[in-house]
């Protein structure tokens, strides 16, 4: 399949070999010139490139999402909790 008609979603497996690009790998990527009597650079290097650039902003971003997900979990879980305690102070509060 080729990565740029990828839909998000979970992560996908990479191989053991696969290393996530850094920031400094990108700022400092640089491309081979294109054959004898073309100017630029080879298409094909270049769509790597961005394909995997892509591929790991959009791990990256699926990462954050389910962070921001279990976040909001566990706040909501504190929450019930101190609204049970403090519902249970009230309770033995006013019996007394």
């Amino acid at each position: 399949m080729n990565p740029r008609n990828q839909r998000p979603g979970p992560p996908t497996y990479h191989s053991a070999a696969y290393t996530s690009l850094l920031p400094w790998q990108v700022r400092e990527r640089r491309f081979p010139p294109t054959g004898f009597g073309r100017r630029g650079l080879n298409p094909d290097d270049v769509y790597a490139f961005l394909d995997r650039g892509a591929g790991d902003m959009a791990a990256v971003y699926a990462a954050l999402a389910e962070s921001r997900r279990e976040t909001a979990r566990i706040k909501a879980g504190l929450l019930r909790g101190q609204t049970d305690q403090a519902r249970a102070r009230n309770e033995r509060g006013h019996t007394r």
